[in-house]
Parts: structure tokens; sequence; C-alpha cells
């Protein structure tokens, strides 16, 4: 049977196996038939195109990213498909094309008399200006990339399997780093550090840091500019993510006190820290509890270890809303099979909520937990010995 077709072997009550991709699923196809609304049923396939139409503008808003589309109509003059073609030195059916389905999805206004295209200055803040606290071309990048690397997902679920961070494209890497740079340069400095009791002072007067699970080390740079009295150890499994943190690094002038290395999270190197920082990856780590404890041998002993973790509420219906259900999103094609792909293989899933969170850090060795602050999109947790 060729790959993607499909065949019945039976009715109610007898076996169906289906062959998708040379995989065989076998289907018990007892369940009783159901009386259809097609009212309902209508309503469910509009909102499925408009899905769909979703789906494509992730890549489409990748594409006016990379090729400046729409960095060159954030000066909110209007445009004609030929006049951003000469501007960014395209091909102009793309830029015509383009900026119809800009238009049709809400992301451009269209005069009609005019014929031509506007980027409202608000989408501009959100889609061309990097210094923006809503800037988001990042995390189209990031779900892109993840999309892009669905079919190694869809062979791993079928045995239970994972796949690590590592084996991701480079969309997947650079899209995260881009995405969650947004939020730690609106809120880390300002909000986050300052709810975590008496540790401003600490990184002010001169503290030892360290950074797990640091990617391309966005969050501990920016520690690092913020607090120049302060030394910083930034680590994560990763050699490719280290390598770019370490020419960030140098770049921003930072590299006398921080320190870059390659370290699982149950292995960074030191002792006696003041704060020990994990952003948005403890749910992605095969074996949480393991790094809790390690976490807690590493600390000194008034030291704080701060957990930003995705927004989320302690159970599924807490988490059924836009947040949610991108997360949930990333959960399965993204963070759950990175942690099924490493020892233990908890699978918290980016969902996990402060009860789990808690519970991993109880059982690490912590005895004080609470919330100290919150975004729509983050949860920020201090936890002490």
């Amino acid at each position: 049977m060729r790959a993607g077709a499909a065949r019945d072997e039976g009715r109610t009550g007898q076996i169906v196996h289906r062959t998708f991709e040379e995989t065989t699923v076998t289907i018990q196809a007892d369940a009783p038939q159901r009386a259809i609304d097609p009212d309902k049923l209508m309503s469910f396939v509009f909102r499925a195109v408009d899905e769909v139409g979703a789906t494509l503008n992730t890549a489409l808003v990748v594409m006016g990213d990379r090729l400046g589309y729409y960095r060159t109509m954030a000066d909110g003059r209007p445009v004609t498909p030929a006049e951003l073609a000469e501007r960014t030195g395209t091909g102009e059916p793309y830029a015509r094309e383009w900026l119809a389905a800009q238009a049709a999805g809400g992301y451009v206004e269209y005069d009609a008399e005019a014929r031509r295209y506007t980027l409202p200055a608000e989408h501009a803040a959100a889609l061309a200006d990097p210094t923006s606290p809503a800037y988001l071309p990042g995390f189209f990048q990031l779900a892109h990339g993840t999309v892009r690397d669905a079919p190694d997902i869809l062979t791993a679920a079928l045995d239970g399997d994972g796949l690590g961070w590592h084996a991701h494209n480079g969309d997947v890497h650079h899209g995260c780093e881009r995405f969650f740079r947004t939020m730690y340069n609106g809120h880390l400095i300002g909000e986050w550090l300052p709810a975590l009791d008496g540790v401003v002072a600490k990184l002010e007067a001169g503290a030892r840091v360290a950074d797990v699970g640091c990617g391309h080390g966005a969050s501990t740079i920016l520690m690092a500019r913020s607090f120049p009295n302060s030394t910083f150890v930034g680590s994560d499994y990763h050699a490719e993510s280290i390598e770019v943190a370490r020419s960030r690094a140098a770049e921003a002038g930072v590299a006398d006190r921080v320190t870059f290395e390659v370290a699982p999270a149950t292995g960074f190197s030191g002792t006696g820290y003041d704060l020990v920082a994990m952003f948005d990856c403890l749910h992605d780590m095969g074996d949480p509890v393991g790094a809790a404890r390690y976490v807690r041998q590493a600390l000194a002993d008034d030291g704080t270890w701060m957990v930003v973790e995705p927004m989320a509420g302690d159970h599924v219906e807490e988490n059924l809303n836009p947040v949610g259900r991108t997360y949930y999103g990333f959960s399965t094609l993204l963070c759950t099979p990175a942690s099924l792909s490493q020892d233990v293989g908890l699978a918290l899933g980016t969902q996990a909520g402060p009860a789990r969170i808690r519970d991993v850090a109880t059982t690490g060795g912590f005895t004080r937990f609470s919330t100290a602050a919150a975004t729509p999109f983050n949860n920020v947790f201090e936890i002490r010995p």
C-alpha cells in the first residue's frame, strides 16, 4: 500500500487497519454512530480553515522578518507590492501575495482605493522593533522550526522515545532565544529579581550566580550587564549554544565576569552560589529532581534558586486558553520529547504548574517555595533551602 493510504477491513465491531508512512495502527471500530449537527460541523470546518491559514502565516511571518518586509513598512508609509519589492530587493510576485495574505489575516491594513498596504504602529512594535517588550518574530521562528521537525516527533511517539534539544533545527534554537530574550529584557531586572528576598542587594554588592540551561546566554548577559560587581557561570549541555553565548558575551563586553561551560544541570561547576537561576528549562530536563538536588548542594546556605517556568495552572482546565494551548503544543512537539530523550525522562511537560514544580523542589531537598512574580507567559518561583 502506498504511503498515506488507508484501508478499512471491516465495519462496526471489526478491526480496522490504517497504514501511514509505513506504520500500521490497529483501531477497534466499534464506536456507535452519533447524530451530526450540520451547523456545528460547518462552524468547525470554517474554524479549521482559519487554523490552516494561521499555520501558514507562521511561515509568512518568518518570511516577512527575514526579508525585511516588516522593517521596511515600520515607518507607517503605505506601499504597493512593487514598492515593497524594490525597497527589499525581492521579487514583486512574492511581495504581492505576501501582502495580500497579511491583509487577509489582519496583520497589515489594505486601502482598496489606493491599492496600498500599511503596517499599523502597534503591529510594527510587535513585528519590527527588537527593543519592544512585545516583539514576536522569535516566537514565530520557534514555532516554525518546531513544526518542521514534527515528522521526527511522530516517529518517536510511536515508541515513546524522545528527541533531544540538540537534534532540532536552528530555527528552534535561535527562535527560542529571540522570544525569551524579549521576556527577560522586559521583566528580569525590573520585576523578577526585585521580587526575590534580598537578591538584588547581593547582586549589587557582588554575588556568585549560576545560570543553568542558559542556551545562548541572553539571561546571563543581561544580568552581568546590570550587576557589574557579580560573577556569572552559564551552563548548558548543548555545545553549539554555548559557543554562541561566549561570542555574545564578548560582544557585550562582559566576558571578564561571565564564564560559559558545556555541562548538564546535574554537573555544572562551582558551589557556594548566592543565586542559581533556571529560565524556562526545568520542565525540559529528564531528571528535574536530580537537578534540584544538585542545585541544593551548589547553593550557599542563604542562597536562592530562581525557577522561571511557562505560565500554567495546576489543572488542565486552568490552561485551556490561548497561552496554554500554545504551550501544550510546544510541550507535545518540543519539551516533552526533550525530557524523554534523557535519563529518567520524567516529562513534566510545559504546563506542569506550580504544584508539580513545588514537588520537584521539595523532593530535591528544599523547604521553602513561593511564587514571586508572574506575567501572562511566565511564573517565577523563589525556592530556598
